[in-house]
């Protein structure tokens, strides 16, 4: 697959510094994945998600004066479409919970009534 924009690729980690680490990619080109760019959590060591020599998939972000600016996190995250998936699913959930508290509840009404009206207490 060419290196354009967009393209999702595989590489080999060659290099690892307090910014980020080197990529090889295919036909000998080398691009950067900034430290911003590996997780989508905090990363305050770059040697604690990689290591020389590990292989990665990453996603070819942007091409400048023949620099190659790479993400890993952007591998993984598909951005508005996936947003939009997790909001279906959350909104399915929360609408299977709702009707679940509402039948449980009236489970709850009704044993509380019927107690209420044969004169039990608690």
């Amino acid at each position: 697959m060419p290196v354009e924009v967009g393209a999702v690729l595989e590489g080999r980690v060659t290099g690892i510094t307090k910014f980020g680490a080197f990529v090889d990619l295919a036909e000998g080109q080398t691009g950067l994945v900034h430290i911003s760019e590996i997780a989508d959590t905090y990363v305050k060591d770059i040697n604690d998600f990689l290591q020389e020599g590990q292989e990665v998939t990453v996603k070819v972000i942007n091409m400048k004066d023949g620099k190659i600016g790479l993400s890993i996190r952007q591998v993984y995250n598909d951005g508005p479409r996936m947003a939009k998936q997790n909001q279906k699913a959350f909104e399915d959930k929360l609408a299977r919970f709702l009707k679940d508290s509402e039948e449980r509840l009236a489970q709850v009404r009704k044993g509380y009534e019927s107690k209420r009206r044969s004169g039990s207490r608690y």
